[in-house]
């Protein structure tokens, strides 16, 4: 008994030295950071914090639908961009805290500078996992802007990256570790979505509201900006994203408003052929659809035809449109440092861009229709 009374003061003092959750802070008394702005200006990165108060935002029975939700916007400058959120940090009244970090959108200034100290920045929080935009877009604008029914941000498309049922939605958000893997790989020119602010088709009552959109793609090359593709100019890349979960092709016919085929997980390939300081690509592609919209009676067959088309004319517009921007939105220069290595960098010795309009041979698209939804009567072939 005494040598377990012995034993049980020893552990009562030994409490007293232990380290305790003294400097550890309430979940209340921190700033929660959703989305980080960056810019250059007059020599500075120029850094712009989103922070929001979850206990305005949190969904419960009582929570009203449409109630104006508060946005603080912190706003730093300095050297570096570590220098510029150490600006905001001076005047934060709650530590911030980075571990709700999901958007990052930059500048063209900011990527004409250059991302590398950016990506170098951001990478040493583990906390952060981030999808990555640019835009033409005032920052202050991206960050205050909220969703439909005045809900937070966070129910945007910039936070949620649901793709939409539009044929204009096919570039789907990139996140931070492939961005920056892209940044440092050779023959993977990176690309980065860009994002907007649209006003042209919602109004709360009689006012125009405006409404996030991917709004094109920016390239890169040795990790600065190379050039800003139109999102129009793009369509062709749909078709090389297995992961795209579905767009609509739309095959013009004598009716007016066309027929509609909803495509599901294209699939790509693109073989090269290399002969001496020449190269050139015969891509592949096998897509399966189902019939969203018909007002001509076609056999499928022949709808299969014309989409086959379409999506061949919709390549070949893309890869001229890059051709002459000097980018690679297929990434076929990664196919050749990939599997010819050698025949890549003496390629890209004398001539770093070596793609031309010369470059796109066969282009062969295979399209299957595997429903025509709610019309009885099964296929007409």
């Amino acid at each position: 008994m005494k040598v377990g009374r012995i034993f049980v003061h020893s552990l009562l003092i030994l409490l007293f030295f232990l380290s305790g959750c003294g400097n550890s802070r309430d979940i209340q008394n921190l700033a929660y950071v959703t989305a980080l702005g960056v810019d250059y200006a007059n020599g500075k990165y120029v850094s712009y914090v989103q922070v929001l108060n979850f206990s305005n935002i949190a969904r419960s029975e009582d929570s009203v639908l449409g109630k104006p939700v508060p946005i603080w916007i912190g706003v730093g400058d300095g050297q570096s961009l570590s220098g510029s959120l150490t600006e905001i940090n001076a005047t934060s009244q709650y530590p911030l805290f980075w571990g709700h970090l999901k958007s990052v959108v930059l500048t063209e200034r900011a990527m004409k500078q250059g991302i590398a100290e950016i990506c170098s920045t951001l990478n040493r929080n583990r906390e952060i996992r981030y999808s990555t935009y640019g835009t033409k877009e005032n920052l202050t604008d991206i960050l205050t802007q909220k969703s439909i029914f005045n809900l937070s941000p966070l129910d945007t498309i910039m936070f949620t990256g649901v793709q939409m049922s539009s044929q204009e939605s096919f570039l789907v958000p990139l996140n931070g570790n492939h961005a920056i893997a892209n940044l440092y790989e050779k023959g993977n020119p990176a690309m980065i979505p860009s994002i907007a602010i649209s006003k042209k088709n919602w109004r709360e009552d009689h006012r125009k509201k405006g409404m996030f959109m991917i709004s094109g793609a920016y390239f890169f090359e040795n990790h600065r900006l190379n050039t800003w593709m139109p999102l129009y100019e793009l369509k062709g890349i749909r078709w090389t994203n297995r992961d795209l979960e579905k767009t609509p092709l739309r095959i013009p016919s004598k009716a007016p408003a066309g027929i509609v085929i909803m495509m599901t997980h294209p699939r790509f390939k693109a073989v090269p052929h290399i002969k001496g300081n020449t190269v050139s690509f015969d891509l592949h592609v096998k897509v399966e659809g189902t019939i969203y919209e018909q007002f001509d009676d076609i056999p499928t067959s022949q709808l299969e035809r014309h989409a086959a088309e379409a999506i061949e004319k919709e390549l070949r517009k893309t890869f001229a449109k890059s051709v002459d921007l000097k980018c690679d939105p297929y990434q076929l220069r990664e196919i050749i440092y990939r599997d010819f290595p050698l025949d890549f960098h003496r390629l890209t010795k004398n001539k770093p861009f070596f793609l031309d309009k010369n470059s796109l041979g066969s282009v062969k698209v295979e399209v299957r229709v595997t429903s025509t939804g709610k019309i009885k009567g099964g296929f007409n072939r």
